[in-house]
This record gives structure tokens, C-alpha cells and sequence, in this order.
């Protein structure tokens, strides 16, 4: 590996890190600041997810269009800004009419777990897009996996370091952290796409990525953003005590991306998505209906860890079908109907909590889910794909 591609993987990894850490504790602090200090109801929460999965959505969309036809690195140094900002800007008021707009501009989705970029996500097609240019095909599930366990430890970090603070204070703080990878992303030495608009060459595959992703995150939004608001509400359970649980399951989902390789040298892309995410949809069912607070954390901590343990190799998969010059809008297209989709979800989600129906939302997950896996089956069979793989590609001369 050149010299110089190593020191813009280090340069990416110690950003993603920053960030993770930041999210990690505005995952923790955001619901309680909201719930407890301001005596907001849930269904304000879900607003506020609902409006910032919209702002994620256009965001990763927007940039993911200008990765592609203007540069990979002024759009990350701009879309990485704007988690600080926004954390600076929740710390400097309690009005809903000034925490909204910042929510948006951080993504405080909530959709995803910590490993899985669920602050900030607009600015992970980005990452993503440049990452696959710095690796090989056949290494780059090995890499996903690397930099989404470091996430994922990064932002159970995040929650663990949340515990003493108060919970205003944790918002500067996350500014802080988060702004402090931005520098050296001047330095990165990527190469700019020649994309350009017009047809996509790969956009049947775009399309079944893009709507299992748009099942994926209808179900992450109806459950996902409430499952800390569940032990606020339900359980009573104290910030300090809810951030160990919140470390604990980002841990262990961060180990299980390492899994990754693995998972998918056994049983293939297909495979591995059917097995990990059908079994965190059993026990998410099982999740409401158990009244007993031990195994209810159990849950919490084991369920997210197989929603993500597959995720690197649907990104390296969705790398290797798509045409690397409409990989940034690929991306882009993909989280805009994951974020659209889950942002329904969560408003659903939030006026079944305020209504005390608890269990719903859970149910509904198992049913779309169950879709989503069928749709992965008959999209994609069980064999990787070569590049390109895609019958629009003989359309675009």
C-alpha cells in the first residue's frame, strides 16, 4: 500500500472516530435533554427524528450528487461541519424552535445504531465513496468492517464518557471532539470522479439496493430511535444507568462488524443479511412483551449487534455492482429512501409510544422486515456479482 493512500485511510479513520465519539454521547444525551430536562412527550421526539432523518436524507443526497460531479474532499470538509455546529448550537438553547433546526443539521436520525453512523449520517456516502477508492475489491469488506468496529467502539465510548456530565454539558463537549478530525481532511489526496449528470449506467441495481434500503429503514424507524425513550418511559431507567447499557451494545456490535469477513466467506452476501438481521428481528419482537428488565437489556444489547454485523458486506457488495463513477450518487439515492421511508416510521413510532402502544411498532418491525428479507432473496440471489452487473450497462454507450 502507497505511502500516501495509508495517510489518507488514517486521515479517514481518525475522523470517523471524532465524529463516533461525539455521536455516542448526544445518542445518550439528546433523548433525556428532551424528555427530562425540557418535559417533552415522545411524540416530540419523534418529531424532531422525523425532521432530521428528512435533513439527513437531503443532505446524504446533495452530497453524494456533488462527490460524484464536483470533489470528494471539499464535500466532506463541508458536510463534516456540521455536526459541531449543531451540537453548539442545541448547547447555546433550550428552545425547541432553534433545537429542531440543529437536530437537522447533525442528523440526530437516531436510525442507525452507533456503528452504524445514526448521528450524522449525511455525511457517510461520502466516506464510504472515498474508502472504496482507496481499497481493493477483494479487501474491501475486510475495511468496511475495520472502520465501522472502530465506529461503533468510538461511539460506545461516546456513551460511557456521557455519564457524568450534565446533560447540557454534553453537547460542547461533543462539538469539541467532533470538529477536531475536520483538519486533516484538507490534507486527503483523493481522487475526484468523473461523473457527470445523465443516466445512470447501474440504475437497476441502484433501484433494488435502494428499495431494500427503503424497507430497512422503515423498520429502523419505528423502533431504532425509541428504544432508549422505551427505558425512559417504560423502565424509568436513570441516564447513568442507561449509559452502560448504551456502551454495552455499542461494544458489542462494534466486535461483531469484525465478524464481517468471516460471515461473509460461509454464507455469501445474501446469506449473511437473512440469517443476522432475521434473528435480531425475532428477539425485536419478543423485545416489548417481556415486562422484565434484565432480559430486556439482554435484548437491547445482543439485537442491534446483529442488525449491523452484515452491514460492511452490503457496502462492499453495493461497491462492487455499482459503476465507481456513480458510486457517491448511488449511496446518496440509497440513504435518501432509507432516511425518507424511516422519518414515516418514526412519526408512526412516536404516536404509538405517546398512546402507550408499545408493542406495535415492534410487531409492524417484524412484518417489514420479513419483506425486506424476501426482497433481498429474489434481488440478489446467493452469488456475488461481477463488475458491472447490471443490464442497463448495455444501454449507456
Amino acid at each position: 500500500m502507497a505511502n500516501s493512500t495509508k495517510r489518507d485511510i488514517d486521515i479517514l479513520a481518525v475522523s470517523r472516530v471524532t465524529r463516533s465519539i461525539a455521536a455516542g454521547m448526544i445518542n445518550v444525551a439528546f433523548p433525556y435533554y428532551i424528555l427530562k430536562d425540557l418535559h417533552y412527550g415522545a411524540f416530540v421526539i419523534g418529531l424532531i427524528y422525523v425532521f432530521a432523518t428528512i435533513a439527513t436524507a437531503v443532505f446524504g443526497f446533495l452530497s453524494g450528487f456533488t462527490t460524484d460531479v464536483w470533489g470528494k474532499r471539499g464535500t466532506l470538509v463541508i458536510t463534516s461541519a456540521l455536526l459541531p455546529v449543531s451540537a453548539v448550537l442545541v448547547f447555546l438553547s433550550q428552545s425547541l424552535w432553534l433545537i429542531i433546526p440543529a437536530a437537522m443539521l447533525g442528523g440526530y436520525s437516531a436510525t442507525g445504531s452507533l456503528a452504524g453512523g445514526g448521528i450524522g449520517g449525511a455525511v457517510q456516502p461520502i466516506q464510504n465513496t472515498i474508502l472504496s477508492d482507496l481499497t481493493d475489491p477483494e479487501k474491501r469488506t475486510n475495511y468496511f468492517s475495520v472502520f465501522t468496529f472502530l465506529a461503533g467502539v468510538a461511539g460506545a465510548l461516546g456513551a460511557l464518557l456521557a455519564k457524568p456530565f450534565d446533560v447540557r454539558q454534553i453537547f460542547i463537549i461533543a462539538a469539541v471532539i467532533s470538529a477536531i478530525g475536520i483538519p486533516a481532511l484538507f490534507y486527503l489526496s483523493v481522487k475526484d470522479s468523473t461523473g457527470k449528470i445523465g443516466v445512470l449506467k447501474t440504475k437497476s441495481t441502484i433501484g433494488k439496493f435502494s428499495l431494500t434500503g427503503m424497507l430497512n429503514g422503515f423498520s429502523q424507524g419505528l423502533v431504532v430511535p425509541f428504544l432508549i425513550p422505551f427505558f425512559v418511559l417504560v423502565y424509568h431507567v436513570p441516564k447513568n444507568e442507561m449509559s452502560a447499557y448504551v456502551f454495552a451494545s455499542g461494544l458489542l456490535g462494534s466486535f461483531a462488524l469484525l465478524a464481517a469477513p468471516l460471515l461473509e466467506k460461509l454464507f455469501g452476501f445474501v446469506k449473511s443479511i437473512v440469517i443476522s438481521r432475521g434473528l435480531g428481528m425475532i428477539l425485536f419482537i419478543i423485545f416489548p412483551i417481556i415486562h422484565y428488565l434484565p432480559l430486556a437489556v439482554v435484548i437491547y444489547v445482543i439485537a442491534p449487534a446483529l442488525r449491523v454485523i452484515a452491514l460492511p458486506i452490503q457496502q462492499s457488495e453495493m461497491t462492487r455492482r455499482v459503476d465507481e463513477n456513480e458510486l457517491g450518487r448511488a449511496l446518496g439515492i440509497n440513504q435518501v429512501t432509507r432516511l425518507a421511508a424511516s422519518s414515516l416510521a418514526t412519526l408512526l413510532g412516536g404516536i404509538f409510544l405517546d398512546a402507550a402502544l408499545f408493542e406495535l411498532p415492534f410487531f409492524i418491525y417484524g412484518g417489514v422486515m420479513t419483506g425486506n428479507l424476501y426482497l433481498y432473496t429474489r434481488f440478489f440471489g446467493t452469488k456475488k456479482a461481477p463488475i458491472p452487473d447490471d443490464e442497463d450497462a448495455a444501454e449507456v454507450k
